[in-house]
């Protein structure tokens, strides 16, 4: 990957896949600016980024971030929109308070930080990018989580309307994992059915997201579209 002296925004830095995408930036050299919302005590392997505690759900903290990033950088060299939350329809929440925070960190968030920040982008000396974390659940929806699902969807259609918004001095692009990596207190029966879903069956890990955000970010010409992670699943 070749460096770049204007930083990479990653919201969702504090565990997996938004915590790997920050380490594999420090390593080449590439300023980060990454957003938290939980300490996990790891960030001591993050040495040199600008953490920013931020809670994306709360305004005026989306607000203040997006204060900083304008006062404080001349230009960015991307946004990776990670940051996400996974809240099923059985889980107790209101309907409505469940539909309006997946609505928010999916769908809200993006587009503001897009339109916020697009002339930070701009200023970077090449091609800029953003980058949309989806989800393969667009394809197919979800009965457990409908609202989950709709958000991703959200993200998905504004990797097309930001990809013409901005280009030709920014890319946009989405990518939409399926199973990429477990939790510690997945069981083993969660495990062997999940695995069996994909033709696949294996969890790649953190490392395939990193490398299809590599792919998109050294590509001049990709925009607009969505890059499947998915095991296979559609042909399952």
């Amino acid at each position: 990957m070749a460096t770049s002296s204007n930083p990479v925004l990653i919201t969702g830095v504090g565990k997996r896949i938004g915590y790997a995408l920050c380490q594999y930036f420090i390593h080449h050299g590439i300023p980060v600016i990454g957003t938290y919302r939980t300490d996990y005590g790891t960030f001591d392997k993050l040495i040199g980024a600008d953490l920013i505690h931020c809670d994306l759900y709360q305004q005026q903290d989306l607000d203040h971030l997006i204060d900083h990033l304008i006062r404080n950088y001349r230009g960015l060299r991307g946004i990776i929109h990670n940051a996400s939350d996974w809240v099923a329809e059985s889980s107790g929440v209101p309907p409505q308070e469940i539909f309006s925070k997946m609505m928010q960190i999916h769908a809200g968030v993006p587009y503001q930080l897009n339109l916020a920040l697009q002339d930070l982008l701009a200023n970077n000396s090449k091609t800029a990018d953003i980058i949309h974390i989806s989800d393969y659940v667009v394809e197919k929806g979800s009965a457990k989580h409908i609202a989950y699902a709709a958000s991703k969807a959200a993200l998905s259609n504004m990797t097309l309307s930001f990809a013409s918004l901005l280009a030709p001095h920014t890319k946009v692009n989405a990518i939409a994992p399926s199973l990429i990596m477990f939790n510690p207190e997945d069981d083993e029966a969660y495990r062997a059915k999940a695995l069996n879903k994909s033709v696949m069956k294996i969890t790649p890990g953190a490392e395939e997201v990193v490398n299809a955000v590599d792919y998109l970010l050294e590509s001049q010409y990709m925009t607009g579209r969505i890059l499947s992670l998915d095991g296979g699943r559609h042909i399952r």
